[in-house]
């Protein structure tokens, strides 16, 4: 009788000491999802709430200004099905998002991989190439046009002295579009390389003196071995820079202003252009629907493939 009722006593004791830790972590649990609140405004007064605005403006022909807007359904998208600018301004802004990407991706591995050697002052080295991206797209590319402007410009100036003629180097659509790519491209490929860096110093070295016993070394143990391994790091880089090219304003603003006549604007310098030149804010926030569409599209695209390919190696 005794130790029954001891132990009733203990079990008694012991549910009494757990009912208490529950309702503490219930309270503590809601108190914790109270920090997420701040954030959830934030979310939806700058990103859900334009998001619906800008939807609901895609679907009249406001000119921006007057208080009326009037419904015009889907007329706007349909206007850009033919409208020949827009066509190619989405041809630059894929050109400039897939461009930059390639570019940034090639540079900055192999930055990546020669900086992560004991090679003499490589923090110093890491720190100049990454300083571009600390600095305002709007002062790196008046940096550019004074280093292309036809007069007085830095390469036509060295030029002159060898006796070579000056370029006019924006007033050629192709030659400018390239332009851009690489001025963005040279900017943010310090992004790249501390991706990849942190991913080859993440890289176990169990594994990399594994290799080597089995006698994989050079290319070999890159290509089977580091790259693989790097699969985390490229999906960030990659998705981080196609994100970047796809949005691109300022450098084309700065550089190029977007001519010759329309023929180096991206989708984001379009819209300022039929926004604030034209007064077709309407139009205007159709396009800028259907670039948040080609982004989320190609980022969703971008990341299934590289988890499949993840999963396959």
């Amino acid at each position: 009788m005794t130790s029954r009722s001891r132990f009733g006593q203990t079990a008694g004791g012991t549910a009494a000491l757990r009912s208490p830790r529950r309702r503490g972590g219930g309270v503590q649990s809601r108190s914790i999802n109270l920090f997420y609140v701040p954030t959830l405004l934030v979310l939806i007064v700058f990103t859900v709430y334009p998001l619906v605005s800008g939807i609901q403006l895609s679907l009249t022909s406001w000119d921006g200004y007057s208080p009326e807007k009037a419904f015009t359904g889907v007329d706007n998208y349909v206007r850009m099905l033919t409208d020949s600018t827009f066509h190619l301004v989405l041809l630059n802004t894929l050109v400039y998002g897939v461009g930059s990407t390639l570019i940034q991706q090639v540079l900055g591995l192999g930055l990546a991989v020669l900086l992560d050697r004991p090679v003499r002052g490589r923090a110093v080295l890491r720190a100049i190439i990454y300083l571009p991206v600390l600095v305002s797209p709007v002062i790196m590319g008046t940096m550019y046009y004074f280093l292309f402007q036809y007069n007085n410009g830095a390469l036509n100036t060295v030029g002159a002295v060898f006796g070579v003629e000056k370029t006019a180097w924006f007033d050629d659509a192709g030659i400018a579009v390239a332009i851009i790519v690489i001025v963005n491209s040279a900017q943010f490929v310090g992004i790249s390389m501390i991706i990849y860096l942190a991913g080859l110093q993440s890289i176990p070295e169990d594994i990399k003196q594994a290799a080597s016993l089995d006698g994989a070394s050079g290319w070999a143990h890159f290509r089977h071995i580091t790259l693989p391994l790097l699969q985390p790091a490229f999906a960030t880089s990659i998705v981080l820079n196609l994100i970047g090219g796809l949005k691109l304003f300022d450098m084309i603003k700065v550089l190029t202003g977007g001519g010759p006549g329309y023929a180096t604007n991206s989708v984001s310098t379009y819209i300022s252009v039929a926004y604030f030149n034209n007064q077709a804010a309407g139009y205007a926030s159709a396009m800028g629907v259907v670039l948040f569409v080609l982004i989320l599209t190609l980022t969703l695209a971008l990341n299934a493939g590289l988890n499949r390919n993840k999963l396959e190696l």
